[in-house]
């Protein structure tokens, strides 16, 4: 899996975690208009949703729509929490959704909003995890991990896998494979490049907590999950035109797509 890491000149001593969590506690009580692409939701699955969540949700896809009635969905970086409230109403009552998010700030919001948007579909069946998404095999109290392995249905995510260092990529694709049952599914939305970002912006972190320097090559994206072994890799949706382009390196939104066979 090196190609993974090394894609963008292999700056894996970089830690950019302080940048990251410092801006999305500040967007967690603040919207900030300018974290990631705005996307189009089907509105009517927004209407339980409390305001509040959907003002600080920042994503760049709509990684919900696959979904499917009865699954277990990990939603792996859930933020404000709109992509877990979504896909709850997807999966129905006999579904599950674990958010897994590692800021205090937005995890509390939404757990704040859990019960009312509970109360307003009839149902509870989501919860949220404090984690960063590549440490979900930490071991509880009980001795089992945060998120069990062959655990889950769907693994999808909205614009946070570019949030994690070079160095943790590795154990973050590694534990998306561990939780999924043999027939599991990723869908991840995030930003990818079409050039190696050099040194010099991935340092930057602003750019890198904006979604811009931790982006993963168009290319490697596909081939780190051709590499853990899933089948049918492919981009859903893919942005024709850049989201933003810095220092002539185009950068958009895509949705990635993959089952394990």
């Amino acid at each position: 899996m090196r190609n993974s890491l090394d894609s963008n000149n292999g700056c894996c001593e970089l830690d950019q975690t302080h940048a990251v969590d410092e801006r999305y506690s500040s967007a967690a009580k603040n919207q900030e208009l300018c974290l990631c692409t705005p996307v189009g939701f089907d509105p009517n699955l927004l209407d339980a949703i409390p305001d509040e969540v959907i003002k600080r949700d920042y994503g760049c896809g709509n990684p919900t729509r696959w979904a499917q009635e009865g699954d277990i969905v990990l939603d792996l970086g859930s933020g404000s929490g709109k992509n877990a409230f979504i896909c709850s109403q997807i999966v129905g009552p006999h579904g599950f959704v674990i958010g897994v998010d590692r800021n205090p700030e937005m995890l509390n919001l939404a757990r704040k909003a859990n019960s009312v948007f509970a109360n307003k579909v009839g149902f509870s069946n989501v919860s949220f995890i404090e984690s960063s998404i590549e440490n979900i095999n930490e071991l509880c109290p009980d001795g089992q991990p945060l998120v069990g392995s062959s655990s889950v249905d769907l693994v999808l995510s909205n614009c946070v896998l570019n949030l994690v260092n070079y160095k943790d990529r590795d154990s973050l694709l590694r534990n998306i494979r561990r939780v999924l049952k043999p027939s599991g599914r990723v869908a991840i939305s995030d930003i990818v490049s079409n050039k190696p970002v050099p040194i010099a912006l991935q340092k930057d972190p602003s750019l890198w907590s904006g979604c811009i320097s931790g982006a993963w090559l168009e290319d490697s994206f596909l081939d780190a999950f051709v590499k853990l072994g899933f089948a049918n890799v492919r981009y859903v949706d893919r942005s024709e035109a850049p989201w933003k382009v810095v220092d002539k390196i185009e950068f958009r939104s895509v949705t990635l797509l993959a089952e394990l066979v």
